[in-house]
């Protein structure tokens, strides 16, 4: 389920959005590898509770789909809940994963 930070402009909106498809697309890809989609959720996991506050996260799955989603190269992501790339991807995912590789 798509979810958005109170106060996102619609810019922020258009790239939660985009990301989120990423995501989800990466998640439900049979080449995508359970062990690279569990590794994903638990860093989104490890960021909602606060343990990575502050981090760049360079895990190759998340840098790629957010440069795929703002069409900027980019080398890590803040692992940042609020930030809509990060947030996106880790949504679309999540929504994308099935329940006995997130283990829900």
């Amino acid at each position: 389920m798509k979810n958005y930070v109170e106060g996102w402009s619609d810019l922020q909106r258009g790239l939660y959005d985009e990301a989120y498809d990423i995501g989800l697309s990466w998640s439900k890809d049979p080449s995508t590898s359970p062990d690279d989609l569990q590794e994903l959720l638990h860093i989104g996991d490890a960021v909602e509770s606060g343990e990575l506050t502050g981090a760049e996260l360079e895990f190759g799955p998340l840098v790629d789909g957010v440069a795929e989603a703002t069409g900027v190269a980019v080398a890590t992501v803040p692992a940042d809940y609020s930030d809509p790339g990060f947030r996106g991807f880790v949504d679309g995912a999540r929504d994308g994963a099935t329940d006995d590789v997130y283990g829900v």
